[in-house]
């Protein structure tokens, strides 16, 4: 299966931060202008996370959405503070072309069928945040809210509830690896992946170009990376020819 790079633009008052661990802050630029670069440089997808939107206890930003929606020239998916059908419509209707809901369908698991249901399942990711917890059957524990809030439940039979729904796409970040670049947790790539049949994003964790073939031979066909795009560690057209280089399949 072809393997898809997608930046990911980590939002708060309207800019695009990336932190370590879901925390520790930094400004990375303006949406818009990163939107554009990225797209420029061959990324397949985008994704858009308003960080700090269900904590807030808000709607995402809907104009940083319709303006981001006018530059990008991929897909686009939109998460955080998407609670129910009609904040996700609302973000649709802004020009998102998916979205994305995590701690609200860890609540009311329902609200994914209702959307898949609405929507249909293509315009549909469920994002699970999870950490290490060794007292768990997978080793790994789902957290909420931002990935402040432990749930105690394990995070691969979450993965395989969600995977029930037949949503396409669950994007699973490692609270442990997130922002660290140390490379992605693959363990938890795998077991999520040998439990699902959806498509598996990589997520947190990416700080060299290996890392990247590690996590699609880890079983990932979307990678999602934000401090080295961002940084301007790792170029998308240099990750391309890498992956290339070394037998994954890649969009041109």
């Amino acid at each position: 299966m072809t393997v898809k790079i997608m930046p990911c633009l980590d939002m708060q008052n309207g800019r695009v931060v990336k932190g370590v661990q879901f925390v520790d802050i930094r400004d990375a630029g303006d949406p818009v202008e990163c939107c554009r670069a990225y797209c420029n440089a061959g990324a397949d997808e985008l994704a858009l996370l308003d960080i700090t939107a269900t904590v807030e206890g808000r709607a995402t930003m809907l104009d940083v959405v319709k303006k981001v929606a006018e530059a990008a020239t991929v897909p686009f998916t939109v998460g955080g503070g998407i609670s129910d059908v009609k904040s996700a419509a609302a973000v649709l209707a802004a020009g998102a072309d998916k979205i994305s809901t995590s701690s609200a369908a860890f609540r009311k698991p329902d609200v994914i069928a209702e959307m898949v249901k609405e929507f249909g399942a293509d315009r549909v990711t469920v994002a699970i945040d999870a950490a290490v917890n060794a007292n768990l059957p997978s080793g790994y524990e789902v957290y909420i809210d931002g990935g402040r809030t432990a749930t105690g439940a394990d995070a691969v039979e979450w993965a395989k509830k969600v995977d029930g729904f037949g949503v396409p796409v669950i994007l699973p970040t490692s609270k442990t690896t997130d922002g660290v670049k140390t490379g992605y947790d693959l363990p938890l790539i795998r077991k999520i992946k040998a439990a699902v049949s959806a498509e598996v994003v990589a997520s947190g964790g990416a700080g060299t170009l290996e890392h990247f073939y590690d996590a699609a031979e880890a079983g990932a066909t979307i990678l999602l990376a934000a401090s080295v795009f961002h940084f301007n560690i790792i170029a998308i057209p240099e990750l391309k020819a890498y992956l290339k280089s070394r037998g994954v399949d890649v969009r041109e």
